[in-house]
């Protein structure tokens, strides 16, 4: 299996799907929707999720691809 995790260019990270994932408080989580977004800026309000941020402090990286591929 092999899931694919993009930056977008000056953006965050997009992850294709839904995610499960455990909060600060130790419980687990899953989001809804088509995709997650992650931030990448550091600025969110909402990490570790995007919030747009990197919009108002100009935030500038290079777009890029990431293949996770399972060890099978």
């Amino acid at each position: 299996m092999t899931n694919l995790i993009r930056a977008r260019e000056n953006g965050p990270l997009l992850i294709d799907g839904s995610a499960t994932y455990t909060d600060a408080n130790g419980k687990e989580q899953t989001t809804t929707g088509s995709a997650v977004a992650l931030c990448r800026c550091g600025g969110s309000a909402s990490k570790p999720f995007c919030d747009g941020a990197h919009r108002k402090i100009e935030f500038q990286a290079p777009a890029i691809e990431l293949e996770l591929k399972s060890a099978e």
